[in-house]
């Protein structure tokens, strides 16, 4: 960019120090026969500062100076008359109270506004009693605020809007010229500059053209930039795509890592599981952009179906699922020692139920009726002989235990008379 043409910054100079460059050039110059001029100092005005109206070429001894605002000789115009044979200085209606007119001719006018601006005229009486006048017009230009850029779209689509971006304020005599991404604007058929320069028309915007802008104002006295200023385009996101470092692995295993691929920029991204949002459990770490999703070690529980969802200001996309296999082992000793200790418990049931069957057995066998009761014992039940195998002398029962042909036959009655 062109340095400018004009200082960017005016400092305050003391009306003192003016005052006094002017003495050397007024009294160092030998008189002149050349034509009266007014010189302006500095040539170039700033609102606040103080500027000199310095008369130049001035006739030998004049009897006085006379400061008129505007370019007629008028009394109601009038800022301040000096007369040098009294050295007696006069203010006028048009006196604003910033005004000094020195001896040798000189106006001062002290922190100038825009209101200054205009023609100011200067009359000297000679001895000849002819009069001398000259006029000078007086520019005050105005130290240009921070320019502000604004926009009529601040959401505008990929390959749909137009954008105008305005630079401001609007101030007169003031010059724009624009940047983007530093550089100055290259002719383009998607750019249009207005004829004042202050606004450029971006046609059909594109993620390209989102900046930043920046705009430049400047007048003779100053230049000011703008902030830059940077267009958020909406556009549709691509479809993200979800990758992993594996997809089956052994749980208490890991880590497995899952990526999130995706193309675009200034996107947010969120991971799903079994079609819900991911609630982040002890495992699992994210990176700070989201983009990778970390589980180290595994769980059973963390088998299912991954996504990523990658979203900007304008829409959203969803990857596809990713399932994720975790396999595991039964704990087989576990399971056998269980088994055992069932076996266990149904063996002693069963001997349980055994062993009180037998007692039943064995308390209750005496109350069975015989075979056959046709005959009566001594205790009035019934006893048949021929029912017996042979009807032979008492024998000891361990004698007939010693013959191994023998069959032994007992009966136990335990309705016996306990008396006999």
């Amino acid at each position: 960019m062109e340095p400018p043409s004009g200082p960017a910054n005016r400092k305050h100079v003391p009306w003192n120090r003016l005052l006094l460059a002017v003495s050397l050039l007024t009294f160092g110059t030998p008189p002149t026969t050349a034509q009266l001029t007014i010189e302006v100092v500095p040539p170039l005005a700033a609102e606040g500062t103080d500027v000199l109206l310095l008369a130049r070429n001035v006739t030998e001894n004049p009897l006085g100076y006379t400061w008129y605002r505007g370019e007629r000789v008028d009394n109601s115009r009038l800022i301040a008359s000096y007369r040098a044979d009294t050295n007696v200085t006069m203010k006028g209606p048009a006196h604003s109270g910033c005004e000094t007119l020195y001896p040798n001719g000189t106006l001062l006018i002290q922190n100038v506004t825009q209101k200054d601006t205009g023609s100011y005229t200067l009359l000297i009486l000679k001895f000849d009693l002819q009069n001398e006048r000259q006029t000078r017009h007086l520019h005050i230009h105005r130290e240009l605020p921070t320019p502000v850029i604004t926009s009529n779209n601040s959401n505008p689509w990929e390959h749909k809007n137009t954008v105008v971006l305005t630079c401001g304020p609007d101030i007169q005599n003031t010059s724009y010229m624009w940047q983007i991404n530093s550089q100055s604007l290259s002719s383009s058929t998607r750019l249009e500059l207005s004829e004042d320069s202050r606004t450029v028309t971006v046609v059909t915007m594109t993620r390209n053209d989102t900046g930043p802008y920046v705009c430049e104002a400047r007048n003779p006295v100053s230049v000011c930039r703008s902030d830059p200023f940077t267009m958020k385009v909406l556009y549709p996101v691509a479809r993200p795509s979800l990758q992993a470092s594996s997809t089956t692995v052994t749980e208490h295993e890991g880590p497995v890592v899952l990526t999130c691929l995706t193309n675009e920029t200034g996107v947010s991204i969120r991971w799903f599981f079994k079609g819900q949002s991911l609630l982040l459990t002890r495992g699992m770490t994210l990176s700070l952009d989201n983009s990778t999703l970390t589980i180290d070690p595994v769980s059973r529980k963390d088998a299912g179906d991954y996504q990523c969802e990658v979203s900007n200001r304008a829409n959203s996309r969803k990857s596809d699922p990713l399932r994720l296999h975790v396999t595991w082992q039964e704990n087989t000793q576990a399971l056998n020692v269980g088994t055992i200790v069932g076996i266990v418990i149904g063996l002693l049931l069963v001997l349980t139920l055994v062993a009180a069957l037998g007692c039943f057995i064995f308390l209750h066998r005496g109350n069975w009726p015989p075979a056959s009761t046709s005959g009566r014992g001594s205790s009035g039940s019934s006893v048949s002989h021929a029912s017996l195998p042979d009807a032979r002398s008492p024998v000891p029962i361990y004698q007939e235990l010693l013959r191994p042909d023998t069959d032994v036959y007992c009966q136990i009655n335990h309705k016996a008379d306990v008396g006999h």
